[in-house]
């Protein structure tokens, strides 16, 4: 028989949960709740007390914004290029270290080492290395009889330079997802696919691959959530240019809120990005369920 909890009882479990709650309520909740009420308003940082509501017109305003267009289109054309690079370069390192060589730690710890340094530190390192007049990188390029490029000082190369930066800095992660994914592969199902006469990428076909979709699919979203949020490279290396080439969404919110002060239209971008995060996040828990349930 059932016995329905006390009141002494629902205190005590509801004061365990009190500390997250509170937590939530002030760095979620509110936060939250202050954007979306923001974004119908003029708020303007430096006259606080002069805000008014004026309904709809920050988003009509927006979506007459060039830059935030822009922002848009480069932030979906990085969604778009650092998927198959970062992903396809954590899984071809996961491949390596996954067999038993000497020398896999070194592997691991060089692949892994850039996740864990700072992003502006990277950032940084690699606008030394980019430097169209001095960068080892094109002076390697001069070496082998390529032209110097310009990198990150051509509205053309700039997006995609970061790209790379990005996918080089991150795929360690990825990486070690993938080969805890490879490792909870039965071995048996390789040395039977070997007695069948399987080829090494038969195995990876018709083996590795299907067995490793849940990690994939894990990796897939969360690497698609966090590159919607770029920020930091475009705004060490570039400063969102050049041409605005490399402006994100959310270093369009960070520029129209903090250096032009309008926290009313900054928020009503916030809005519209949030949005789109939870619509991804929607699609994410229901296609993880699909994939459960088959």
């Amino acid at each position: 028989m059932n016995r329905k909890p006390t009141l002494k009882e629902n205190l005590v479990g509801y004061s365990f949960l009190a500390p997250a709650l509170i937590l939530l309520t002030i760095f979620l909740l509110i936060p939250v709740g202050m954007v979306a009420y923001y974004a119908f308003t003029d708020y303007y940082l430096l006259t606080p007390g002069n805000r008014q509501f004026i309904g709809l017109d920050n988003f009509k305003q927006l979506f007459n914004d060039p830059i935030f267009i822009k922002s848009m289109v480069n932030t979906a054309k990085f969604v778009i290029w650092i998927i198959p690079v970062q992903l396809g370069a954590a899984l071809g390192m996961a491949l390596i270290i996954n067999k038993k060589r000497k020398g896999n730690l070194l592997f691991k710890v060089a692949f892994f080492a850039p996740v864990v340094m700072s992003l502006v530190v990277i950032s940084i390192l690699w606008l030394y290395l980019l430097n169209p007049n001095e960068g080892l990188i094109n002076s390697l390029l001069m070496k082998v009889g390529i032209s110097a490029q310009p990198f990150l000082t051509s509205p053309k190369q700039a997006m995609y330079t970061i790209v790379f930066v990005s996918a080089w800095q991150g795929a360690g992660y990825q990486m070690l997802l993938f080969l805890g994914g490879m490792q909870n592969i039965p071995q048996d199902v390789y040395e039977a696919a070997e007695m069948d006469g399987f080829t090494k990428f038969q195995q990876f076909r018709y083996i590795t691959l299907p067995l490793l979709k849940p990690t994939a699919i894990f990796v897939l979203l969360t690497t698609l959530i966090s590159a919607f949020k770029l920020i930091v490279q475009p705004m060490v290396m570039t400063q969102g240019g050049p041409m605005n080439s490399t402006m994100t969404m959310v270093y369009y919110i960070y520029q129209t809120g903090f250096t032009d002060r309008m926290v009313g239209y900054s928020s009503s971008i916030a809005l519209i990005f949030t949005t789109m995060i939870g619509l991804i996040t929607i699609g994410q828990r229901k296609l993880i369920k699909e994939d459960k349930d088959e």
